[in-house]
């Protein structure tokens, strides 16, 4: 009786393996996690597949995040030397005073390089330094026509990179009432951004000093600018640009990288810094799990 009832387990084993009917387990699933923000985008930067969306297309201010699309068009000039130095104008201190704007504290005739003046825009935020490369970068025979021109760049790349919802009116993200792009516009343009070595390395960058040339010819050594984004380092969290304004809350354009797992995103309009912090953290996190 024992070895009829044995050898039948053995053949309706054998019928349920040749049907198929045994499979392996699925993978756990990974839980989509909810985002502060008003709008989110997380990409796998390795082959630009869509992570996560929240809002993703819908259009809304960028504060200084808009400085990542600064740093692509000057680091696209043809024949670009970033040792040339530029002279600091007072047209850019009196724009820096009109609008309380965000400053690299850059003095009125020091000479400073491009190379500097990029690391003054995208660790310190400085508008001061943004001003002063679209002014370097624009022509024109005006510092205003010179900055309008450099404006109608950033939107010449934002239509090359296919960021359709997107338009710049400021180099540096103080609106005149028509700057605005989405979190997958600007996810699009960090992807492109961070091809750039030189870029890579501005923004990964916690600190920076900054050895001018005053009108004297005497070195000026400059208090170190670090860079306002507080998650470098975490999680393989390697920049790329944060942003703030009383209308445009708190915003985060990042990347990061481990274990050959890249993710690339932005979150727009979070209500808080620490949100903005816990959202981008969420969204990393999950990234890695959807890759793996």
């Amino acid at each position: 009786m024992r070895v009829r009832r044995a050898a039948a387990v053995v053949l309706t084993t054998g019928a349920v393996l040749a049907s198929g009917a045994l499979t392996a387990a699925p993978a756990q699933a990974v839980t989509t996690p909810s985002v502060n923000a008003k709008g989110g985008f997380l990409m796998n930067s390795a082959n630009g597949k869509t992570l996560f969306t929240k809002s993703a297309d819908t259009k809304r201010l960028t504060a200084s995040t808009t400085k990542v699309m600064t740093a692509k068009v000057v680091l696209s000039q043809s024949n670009l030397n970033l040792d040339t130095k530029v002279t600091i104008k007072k047209e850019v201190s009196n724009y820096i005073v009109s609008k309380g704007a965000s400053s690299a504290n850059l003095i009125v005739g020091d000479k400073v390089t491009v190379r500097q003046l990029l690391y003054g825009m995208m660790l310190k935020s400085g508008c001061d330094a943004a001003m002063t490369l679209a002014d370097k970068f624009g022509t024109g025979s005006t510092v205003n026509a010179r900055v309008k021109s450099f404006i109608g760049k950033m939107n010449t790349m934002a239509k090359s990179l296919g960021m359709t919802n997107t338009h710049f009116d400021s180099f540096d993200g103080i609106s005149n009432g028509s700057n605005y792009s989405t979190p997958r516009d600007l996810t699009k343009l960090a992807r492109s951004a961070m091809k750039s070595s030189t870029f890579k390395t501005v923004v990964k960058t916690k600190s920076y000093t900054a050895k001018t040339i005053t009108k004297t010819g005497s070195t000026r050594t400059m208090a170190a600018w670090k860079n306002t984004n507080t998650l470098l380092g975490w999680n393989g969290t390697l920049g790329v640009k944060t942003g703030s304004g009383s209308e445009a809350k708190y915003c985060l354009v990042f990347a990061a990288t481990l274990n050959g797992e890249s993710v690339i995103g932005t979150v727009l309009t979070a209500s808080s810094e620490a949100n903005r912090t816990a959202d981008v953290k969420k969204l990393i996190t999950y990234g890695y799990a959807k890759i793996s």
